[in-house]
């Protein structure tokens, strides 16, 4: 396998701060009891001064909510965002601590509540025409969090930044280009995050992802709800490789770098096997029918509503995705090295079909 490499730099960013640097701390592990907010309380009890393991996930979405059900179970005190008052019921009847926060006019009293925490987790994604808004507020965020108790901040991006590399394999190192404005705009929030997580003498990771796939959110999913494909699924139909990470490994690999301080680090998340989505969706498709005989509609197979948008789009974004970094530096082991373990874990895991079939 054939990687290009460039010197570990980073461009000037539109995110930048500049100020004294903290002296950074190493992430330490240890076991506390986790706080659990009332419905309807606005800020959580007062964090224990002397645990050392507290989670602020900003953006509790489909990764966010995983990761902090994985921490909760460890003891973590575990807090976060969301954007619905349905979906913070939710959240908090699990036991979290959760904020009602619109990114683009955050509050000051959820920013200064961030200092209380040791680890931050950014799962919000940049914004058409604005980038990523919560570093519009880079400043404040500065000076909110300088002096507090922050020793580890990692940001979820997109291997979409690497853009359309002519199917060669890609590594952290290889040339960015992205393609389109979203993925533009991912670029500039990771060296924007960086760039503050070096100011603040922070141990920052940026976690470019693959494709996200898991329970509820897979291929096996799709064809079981007998559901259209979306535009970004359309798109990625066309490729002709396509990387993936489930959930459960996007898990791992992050508890693994919060017991592996580094500074200004970028890790590919993504499984051993770049497949092309016809080829993932041909294997969930003989899954289901394994499982639920003849339960299926005998509508277009995914694989053919594949093909039909090949007729119409070019394809694009090709790469295969080098996950060896995450591997060598974090002694990441793939719970599902490929799609054929994620399916099979997550059909397995369904008692009955759903009601539609």
């Amino acid at each position: 396998m054939e990687v290009r490499h460039l010197s570990d730099r980073f461009s000037a960013s539109p995110y930048r701060f500049t100020h004294a640097r903290r002296t950074a701390q190493t992430p330490t592990i240890s076991r506390c009891s986790p706080v659990k907010a009332k419905i309807g309380d606005s800020r959580p009890d007062k964090l224990d001064p002397e645990s050392r393991n507290r989670m602020f996930i900003l953006g509790m979405g489909f990764v966010g909510q995983f990761f902090a059900q994985e921490l909760h179970n460890q003891d973590w005190v575990v807090s976060g965002t969301c954007t619905s008052l349905l979906k913070k019921k939710e959240l908090e009847e699990k036991g979290f601590d959760v904020y009602l926060f619109n990114a683009n006019k955050p509050e000051l009293l959820i920013l200064d509540t961030l200092k209380d925490y040791s680890h931050l987790l950014v799962s919000i994604p940049p914004v058409k025409g604005i980038g990523d808004p919560m570093l519009r507020h880079g400043e404040l965020l500065r000076s909110t969090l300088m002096g507090g108790d922050l020793q580890w901040l990692g940001y979820l991006s997109s291997t979409g930044v690497y853009g359309d590399c002519g199917g060669a394999w890609v590594d952290e190192d290889y040339p960015t280009s992205p393609t389109n404005e979203l993925a533009k705009l991912r670029l500039a929030a990771e060296e924007g995050w960086l760039n503050l997580g070096h100011d603040l003498g922070l141990s920052s990771h940026i976690f470019r992802l693959g494709g996200i796939y898991g329970p509820d959110r897979s291929a096996v999913d799709t064809i079981i709800k007998q559901a259209s494909l979306s535009e970004s699924q359309k798109m990625r139909g066309s490729k002709q490789y396509t990387s993936r990470i489930h959930v459960d490994d996007i898990c791992q690999a992050l508890k693994a770098s919060v017991r592996t301080p580094s500074s200004r680090n970028i890790y590919n998340i993504v499984d051993d096997d770049p497949a092309p989505r016809e080829e993932v969706f041909a294997y969930a498709w003989d899954l289901v029918e394994k499982k639920w005989p003849g339960r299926l509609k005998q509508n277009p197979s995914p694989q053919q509503k594949v093909e039909q948008f090949n007729e119409k789009r070019r394809s694009r974004g090709e790469k295969r995705v080098s996950n060896a970094r995450m591997k060598r530096e974090l002694g990441v082991k793939l719970i599902h090295p490929s799609y054929k373990s994620g399916l099979q874990s997550i059909i397995e895991q369904m008692e009955k079909p759903y009601q539609s079939i």
